[in-house]
């Protein structure tokens, strides 16, 4: 009673006519659909359980984790949940050997990773994601983007996603990798 009908402006008649014309038009899709829930008691965290198990009962944690690379120039992205810079480490772009190359390739993963603060920041983001991950889990989040990034995408931030990706699947989840900004 608080809001109106999506109807109300096309179907004449009262709140009771609007729901009989909704259902009509949605009975081809209600016939087709696989589940059919009652949302009319279930509290939205109850609902969100239900629906997880229907569609998500097959993701290791129930939850889908993707793991991206890009470039601070090219902006942030917008669908990333965490965010890590690791403009702080020495930067690959200024050695002329390495510069055309990215950190798909192992001779730029071995200059970023040569500096000891390299090192340390990988523990700390592999013991930081770990402990943030169940806590999503338990939360009841199905989705979670990583983002790390670096001045342009092609060096560091590449090679610090792969190793979030591969420590993340080593784990057992279900999880994915992309590098926005790797050919710009």
């Amino acid at each position: 009673t608080r809001r109106r009908h999506p109807l109300a402006d096309s179907v004449e008649g009262g709140l009771a006519v609007q729901i009989a014309a909704e259902r009509k038009a949605l009975s081809e899709a209600r016939r087709r659909a696989d589940y059919l829930i009652d949302t009319t008691d279930p509290s939205p965290s109850d609902l969100r359980e239900r629906l997880r198990g229907f569609f998500l009962s097959d993701v290791p944690g129930g939850m889908l984790i993707s793991v991206m690379s890009f470039g601070f120039k090219h902006s942030v992205p917008q669908e990333a949940d965490l965010v890590f810079d690791v403009r702080c480490l020495p930067n690959p772009f200024y050695v002329p050997a390495l510069k055309e190359h990215t950190g798909l390739e192992k001779p730029v993963r071995d200059y970023v990773m040569n500096a000891p603060e390299s090192h340390e920041l990988l523990e700390k983001l592999k013991d930081l994601v770990g402990f943030l991950v169940p806590l999503y889990q338990k939360e009841g989040k199905s989705q979670l983007t990583i983002a790390v990034g670096c001045t342009g995408g092609k060096h560091r931030s590449v090679t610090f996603a792969l190793y979030l990706y591969e420590f993340l699947a080593g784990k057992g989840l279900s999880v994915s990798l992309s590098h926005r900004d790797i050919e710009k």
